[in-house]
């Protein structure tokens, strides 16, 4: 096996790169992105690159960019240890979210993954809504979510027992498990989601366990380790860059710094999958317009009067809903006008370089 077969190469980059790419440029894999500076692995070893001038200025937005596990076409220079990036290859899975700030804009957070692993901390307990929403944003990437109760070491048997039915019962198609890394107990469980070859991105609040649950998974401390406040069991960031590694049995991790909000870009695809219970009971309402208020013959009413739909998560779904239903008017009109302007750079460059053979 090629080394860039181990970091994920397969038939589909192959063909997409057979189409795209010519001459001298090689394929790579971005293993760490900072600022624009990037790190890519290529089958002869690691490389530092930057952008080609080209890329940069055809970029309508930042999802035209690299960002860590994508594939790219890369002008590699062996010799000097840098290389330059001409284009990067279509995604077969993307996670992103809305960046924090009053704009709207995407922020990408891996490329290419096949799980997205979510780290929950027991030192609290877990707050049902939030796992809701990064499930959603999970669901919605193309991945398989994966959600890890983290520190159970932190709670005894019992309450660690409660804390995973509460969890399970709002977690639809994804499979929960309870850990403790300091201990050991549950680590075994998480082996088989750690295929060699597939990309497991990991995503979570601050201070919920994702440095220490690397260092454990990876056999080593590669991940320095802060203590969580006992106020709010939140700690500092440990992470500052997104980074993919090969660990021990194959398997290519990439961490994510923590969060402390999490505001999604897209959703109607995840919002199916995370609350597919819901979904199901709306496509079950007597009017197809049903607005789940008032109307004769609603399944979401009935439900929620049988107690067969808690009240507190039928208000997260319409939470998310208008969360999402607002983002995508606003995000196509943006859509439009980037690509515009993205047309206009490019007409002027053509015209620029009319005038100069003039």
């Amino acid at each position: 096996m090629s080394r860039l077969e181990r970091f994920g190469w397969g038939p589909f980059f192959e063909a997409s790169f057979r189409q795209q790419c010519g001459g001298q440029i090689e394929p790579a894999r971005v293993i760490e992105e900072q600022k624009q500076n990037y790190w890519i692995q290529t089958d002869r070893g690691v490389l530092r690159a930057e952008l080609s001038g080209r890329m940069r200025h055809e970029a309508a937005s930042e999802e035209d960019l690299p960002t860590v596990g994508d594939w790219v076409g890369a002008l590699p220079r062996h010799d000097e240890g840098n290389a330059t990036l001409h284009c990067v290859l279509p995604r077969r899975t993307t996670l992103r979210r809305n960046r924090a700030g009053r704009r709207e804009s995407a922020q990408l957070l891996a490329a290419n993954i096949d799980k997205v692993l979510l780290t929950v901390s027991l030192q609290r307990a877990p707050n049902l809504r939030r796992i809701e929403r990064f499930l959603t944003l999970a669901w919605e990437s193309g991945a398989q979510p994966l959600v890890v109760l983290t520190k159970s070491d932190l709670r005894d048997q019992q309450e660690a027992d409660r804390m995973l039915r509460e969890t399970e019962h709002v977690v639809m198609g994804a499979p929960v498990h309870c850990v403790s890394a300091v201990t050991g107990f549950g680590m075994l469980e998480l082996l088989p989601h750690m295929e060699s070859g597939k990309t497991i991105v990991l995503i979570g609040m601050s201070g919920e366990g994702k440095s220490t649950l690397i260092n454990s998974l990876a056999g080593e401390e590669i991940q320095l380790v802060h203590a969580t406040r006992d106020s709010d069991g939140r700690g500092r960031h440990t992470t500052t860059a997104r980074q993919l590694r090969e660990l021990p049995g194959g398997a290519l991790l990439i961490d994510t710094p923590g969060v402390r909000e999490l505001a999604l870009w897209e959703g109607s695809d995840g919002l199916e999958s995370a609350f597919s219970e819901i979904e199901e009971l709306t496509s079950q309402c007597r009017f197809r317009d049903c607005r789940h208020r008032e109307e004769p013959g609603c399944a979401v009413l009935a439900a929620l009067e049988n107690g067969e739909l808690e009240a507190d998560r039928w208000a997260s779904y319409r939470k998310l809903k208008r969360e999402v239903a607002h983002l995508e008017r606003k995000t196509n009109a943006a859509a439009r006008q980037a690509e515009r302007l993205k047309w206009k750079r490019i007409t002027k460059t053509y015209r620029d370089r009319v005038d100069k053979k003039r």
